[in-house]
């Protein structure tokens, strides 16, 4: 494994032409570090499958460089879904698509849709102009941990959860903190009104505000796999609970007006629901390093971004 500690642009091209030689490149995005593969290499994304223990049928999401790119993989793209990728692209949103041949089976988890996404974190755009560039048409990238686990939001989570798993061939790029903290919103874009399916940075008022899309609010389509769709997701070793009597011993996270409890470890305390994403994983990495055996989180109240983070916690508490 190489690591790559100050991104220059002459070293994000070798990132790229490792993507197109077939090896792993974990990188940054703005939501969470990704490990990245030649979304139409078959034996590279096998690799990343079991690198994560991942199972084979779960879809990945495909990080593409343009706009352009979307023809490429999908086809009988809706009108709102175009609306939806020049309002929020570069951007933490994932929308899912009707797929064109491009997406075989092994990235699609055998599904007829494949998922797409520009990130806006500047190292991965500028990794994935590079690999456009060598006629890479998207990198495949989920989150660079172990499957249902806590998703790395910097370098050296990467390197503590899949660093003894890499090759030699593969690479790691040292890209800072990830600002955003969870992951993309995934929106399904298969019926006549877009559905979100997993909750994000974009939310569904900021698409009625800024496109002023019809949204549909029914229950989302259960039949479409997606990253994160377990029941049981993004947990620590430590036992997660929530808004429940506190313990001795127990860590704690919680808005930074809630005291802490008696004898208990704050983990973390942020000032607002933007904070609270960004930090949530490296609070539970903490309690983890620390050995706690239960983290009690208070949910966060309110809408918009506070739904996301409430179904993180949720999800991790299972």
């Amino acid at each position: 494994m190489e690591i790559i500690t100050n991104p220059t642009q002459d070293k994000i091209k070798k990132a790229a032409k490792a993507l197109k030689d077939g090896h792993l490149v974990a990188f940054p995005t703005e939501t969470v570090y990704g490990l990245g593969a030649d979304a139409t290499n078959e034996k590279a994304i096998s690799r990343i499958y079991s690198t994560k223990g991942r199972p084979s049928d779960h879809p990945l999401i495909v990080h593409i460089a343009s706009m352009a790119m979307i023809k490429k993989w999908a086809i009988e793209v809706p009108d709102y879904a175009m609306k939806l990728a020049k309002e929020f692209w570069p951007g933490p949103m994932t929308l899912i698509l009707k797929k064109s041949n491009l997406a075989k089976n092994f990235i699609t988890g055998g599904q007829n849709n494949i998922g797409l996404r520009i990130p806006s974190n500047q190292v991965a755009i500028s990794l994935l102009s590079e690999f456009e560039k060598l006629n890479g048409y998207g990198i495949a990238a989920p989150s660079a941990n172990l499957y249902g686990a806590v998703s790395p939001t910097s370098f050296s989570d990467v390197i503590m959860e899949i660093g003894d798993k890499l090759a030699e061939k593969d690479i790691v790029i040292d890209g800072q903190l990830c600002e955003i903290g969870i992951e993309s919103t995934i929106i399904d874009c298969l019926s006549a009104l877009p559905k979100i399916i997993r909750p994000g940075f974009v939310t569904s008022e900021m698409i009625t505000k800024k496109i002023k899309l019809t949204y549909d609010f029914s229950n989302p389509n259960v039949k479409i796999k997606h990253s994160g769709q377990n029941d049981s997701h993004y947990a620590p070793r430590a036992k997660v609970v929530i808004n429940v009597k506190p313990k001795p011993g127990d860590g704690f996270i919680a808005l930074s007006n809630v005291p802490t409890p008696k004898e208990s470890i704050r983990l973390a305390s942020p000032k607002n629901i933007e904070e609270f994403a960004r930090i949530l994983y490296s609070a539970y990495r903490k309690a983890d390093a620390l050995s706690l055996i239960r983290i009690l989180v208070i949910l966060p109240e309110g809408y918009g971004l506070a739904v996301a983070v409430r179904e993180r916690i949720e999800k991790s508490a299972r």
